[in-house]
């Protein structure tokens, strides 16, 4: 490893699985003082393990990133024991695929809620350390769907569109604060995500054979791999993307180019 990101702290949200867990898992094989954080309690508490069993350093908090209290009360514990934040990333996120004329309002806000309100507090609790640090990186989980909208995931499109845009607007905000800010967007990537969408290949709570959607949808043939995107976020935690601010990284094999 090269130490990409040596003795930067960083908090990743959602990192109990799927690309939250391959992020914080990158982030401190470079170097990186990890936060997990999530709701999920013992799976979070294990990638903390998995992360120490191989040489890293990361401890567990656990965060609703629909809370405020919460997200005020856990930036000011990262600045009380390692004195300040220089990543953070936005990753929780949640997908409830459904037909728009299926999907209930409740829904349909609760996606909004965790994928976007989510990003919004850590922003708005976060930067105000990242200033007086002199300077961070901001990485918003996004999605193809934000990009070009995804059938019989319209809220889920919704969401991932405003954190487009949202990253955007923050990263003007504080380019001045030296605060690099950028979306992500993955493509079809194997996650537990998609337990939770109910679309032609699979019913809700079945998983998808991902590979075999892959191999006819995306232009490489081949589904992505959490790792790929945690590549993608680690470059932007590092400082080797200190001139990149308000952009979009996108990781999908090609597949929102069609």
């Amino acid at each position: 490893m090269s130490g990409a990101v040596a003795g930067k702290i960083a908090l990743v949200t959602g990192a109990a699985s799927g690309i939250g867990r391959a992020c914080a898992r990158r982030l401190a094989a470079e170097g990186a003082v990890v936060i997990v954080s999530d709701v999920q309690d013992e799976a979070g508490l294990a990638v903390v393990e998995a992360i120490r069993a191989d040489g890293g350093t990361a401890e567990w908090q656990r965060l609703d990133v629909t809370n405020e209290a919460n997200w005020q009360a856990l930036i000011a514990g990262i600045v009380e024991r390692h004195g300040g934040l220089d990543v953070l990333v936005n990753n929780a996120g949640v997908a409830l695929g459904a037909p728009t004329t299926k999907q209930s309002v409740e829904e349909f806000n609760l996606q909004l809620m965790i994928n976007v309100t989510g990003p919004f507090l850590g922003c708005k609790h976060a930067i105000p350390v990242m200033q007086a640090r002199g300077g961070g990186s901001i990485i918003n989980m996004s999605s193809t769907a934000g990009l070009r909208g995804s059938t019989g995931m319209a809220g889920y499109s919704a969401s991932k569109g405003a954190v487009r845009l949202f990253t955007k607007a923050v990263a003007n905000e504080h380019a001045r604060d030296n605060i690099r800010v950028n979306s992500v967007h993955p493509g079809l990537i194997e996650t537990p995500i998609w337990m939770t969408i109910d679309s032609p290949s699979a019913p809700r709570g079945v998983m998808p054979d991902v590979g075999k959607m892959a191999a006819s949808l995306v232009p490489l043939g081949v589904k992505g791999l959490p790792e790929d995107i945690a590549n993608g976020v680690l470059w932007l935690a590092s400082d080797e993307s200190r001139y990149v601010t308000g952009s979009e990284l996108v990781i999908d094999g090609g597949l929102s180019g069609r």
